[in-house]
């Protein structure tokens, strides 16, 4: 097992390959209550879950972002003051990057700030959404709207998890794991570069590493910028465009696909604009199809697109804006570009 601190308005730590129910035994001792919030399909696999002395209650949510909804945490809500549940207990989210976002964004908000552990059950949650305390909820006008920054006591990464995952849910996974390799660390993309996602699930090693390496990327960032006043927005490389293909596919494309496809365009809007190379626009591009992720968007949602983006997270005012890089690990801000550039970039990578 090998652990990674991160800073943030208190110091945790991340175990990855660690056995989940022994590290979850183990952290809720001295506690009266755990509340276990799953993703529905999960209810098999914890129905026998021994906390030693703790009451356990659990609840489970739809799976996937329909999961992350106002109407789901008054229910929650209710359900923690029925329970009687008080500072002193604990709430763990164990699932995808979905539910570790509400889990945490329940134990915000319940008594002003319940401690939580995260157990992420899939590669985009153990190197993306269970680090660095953004936790939320959804809106009809876009992803994680609503929320609070409220970091966990603990995130618990047992690697048998993502054994369970389709290759296409582990493939997606891995759209964070490259976007981390193109923002920090270039030996992340000397990992991937020539491989599939046969390749990387048949080396166990591989995948350690890789998580390793993209937790590290996140804590460090984190660590420098917990509320994501500049440094932080280089972790959404990709993902401006990314939540708007989200959001317009009805969630129907996972999270992680979106992003390969926001990662993408940007390789064509920052080529287009001269801030990159073309060698290095043509990297991505190889990466994401090695793995077998999506590249384009249907070119008629474009107007669409562009309105969710408008309520992006790091839109200020009524200008747009995209982190960009201009070198593996070197990340550049770019705001308010020209409709006709952005246009023409999508253009080229649509269907």
């Amino acid at each position: 097992m090998s652990q990674i601190s991160v800073r943030a308005e208190r110091e945790y730590l991340v175990d990855i390959g660690s056995d989940w129910k022994k590290s979850l035994v183990k952290a809720c001792e001295n506690r009266e209550r755990v509340a276990l919030i799953i993703s529905e399909n999960f209810a098999d696999r914890t129905a026998n879950l021994d906390l030693g002395n703790c009451e356990l209650f659990t609840f489970a949510i739809s799976d996937g972002e329909a999961g992350k909804s106002a109407d789901t945490l008054n229910k929650v809500w209710n359900w923690l003051g029925a329970a009687g549940f008080t500072r002193s207990d604990l709430i763990v989210g164990l699932g995808g990057g979905a539910v570790t976002d509400f889990a945490g964004f329940a134990a915000a908000t319940w008594l002003r700030g319940l401690d939580w552990i995260a157990v992420p059950t899939t590669v985009a949650g153990a190197v993306d959404a269970a680090i660095g305390g953004k936790t939320a909820i959804n809106s009809d006008y876009g992803k994680n709207l609503i929320g609070s920054f409220h970091s966990p006591i603990k995130v618990i990464i047992d690697l048998a998890w993502l054994t369970t995952l389709t290759d296409r849910d582990f493939a997606a996974g891995l759209a964070e794991v490259v976007k981390a390799g193109f923002i920090a660390d270039g030996e992340i993309l000397n990992l991937l570069r020539g491989k599939s996602v046969k390749d990387i699930r048949a080396n166990q090693g591989l995948i350690k590493e890789l998580i390793e390496r993209s937790v590290k990327v996140k804590a460090d960032v984190v660590s420098l910028d917990f509320k994501e006043s500049f440094a932080r927005e280089a972790l959404n490389y990709g993902h401006t465009l990314g939540h708007a293909v989200e959001l317009d596919s009805n969630f129907s494309l996972r999270h992680g696909e979106c992003v390969a496809i926001g990662m993408a365009f940007m390789a064509q809007l920052q080529l287009d604009l001269g801030l990159i190379t073309k060698d290095l626009a043509d990297d991505h591009i190889k990466i994401l199809q090695d793995l077998d992720l999506p590249i384009s968007y249907r070119r008629e949602s474009w107007s669409k697109l562009l309105s969710h983006m408008s309520v992006d997270k790091k839109t200020r005012g009524r200008s747009l804006r995209f982190v960009t890089i201009s070198a593996i690990g070197k990340t550049e801000r770019l705001e308010n570009p020209d409709a006709q550039a952005l246009y023409s970039a999508f253009e080229k990578v649509s269907s």
